[in-house]
């Protein structure tokens, strides 16, 4: 019995571990997160009572009620005493959270969600281009030229190139000094990057185009020009992800 087919309102049958996982809580909560996200346990249902879990999940009560309690941190459902638990809709999730973040964008064909990643990621990082221009000093500016140029050298070989690409934007990220917006990016792109929709194609030619976008970022930090820095992020994020993209939905969300 897959995640899937896991019982609703009653218990059909044991859930069928591949392996019995170590943490069972954690293991039952990643499944209903990925069952909530589905849409098959809809905003405003109840979650089945803790017996049909128990029964549905071969647990313990315990299990069952700290999967639930996680389920409420991650916003996904609102313990209602003596009314028992109900689905919340997706404008409470915690959208940060590694599991939720991961189901979403594993579910989301319009690559909507995707879309709004970016679109945080370029108002973010345009801004910390901003500050990094007028804060970079001469060996911030050294370590971007390193990496821009060694990615030149790299365009044939993507995994490696992709390992340049992050400690670039990463470098620029630490020049700004916003460790909050830097946590908030490096935690968006640890699940974005695993997903083929989010890294698209990988050839020489894009390489050589993505690059590109990279040496004018550094160019105009290395120039103390702040706008000129903010203007070339923002427009390579938004170039990059419109060519990985591949023409899927209809990228609306990121016209400004």
């Amino acid at each position: 019995m897959t995640a899937s087919q896991l019982p609703t309102t009653n218990a059909e049958a044991p859930f069928a571990w591949a392996q019995r996982p170590t943490n069972l809580a954690k293991a039952v909560t990643a499944e209903m997160v990925q069952r909530i996200v589905r849409g098959q346990l809809p905003p405003g249902e109840l979650l089945p009572p803790e017996p049909a879990l128990c029964e549905a999940f071969s647990v313990s009560r315990t299990v069952i009620r700290e999967a639930v309690k996680i389920l409420q941190e991650k916003g996904l459902v609102k313990i209602r005493q003596g009314a028992g638990t109900v689905v919340q809709p997706s404008t409470s999730w915690n959208m940060l959270d590694e599991l939720v973040l991961a189901a979403t964008i594993a579910e989301d064909e319009s690559l909507a969600i995707l879309d709004d990643l970016v679109v945080t990621r370029r108002l973010l990082e345009s801004d910390m281009a901003h500050v990094a221009a007028r804060l970079a000093t001469p060996e911030i500016v050294d370590q971007l030229r390193t990496l821009v140029d060694r990615m030149d050298e790299l365009v044939g070989d993507p995994v490696t190139y992709g390992e340049h690409d992050l400690a670039f934007h990463d470098t620029v990220m630490q020049a700004s000094g916003n460790r909050l917006a830097r946590a908030v990016i490096r935690a968006l792109e640890r699940q974005a990057n695993s997903t083929a929709r989010y890294v698209g194609r990988t050839e020489r030619a894009l390489c050589v185009a993505s690059n590109q976008g990279h040496r004018r970022i550094y160019e105009r930090i290395a120039a103390h020009d702040p706008d000129g820095a903010a203007e070339a992020m923002f427009s390579h994020i938004t170039e990059a992800w419109l060519v990985r993209r591949s023409g899927q939905g209809d990228p609306d969300r990121l016209k400004r």
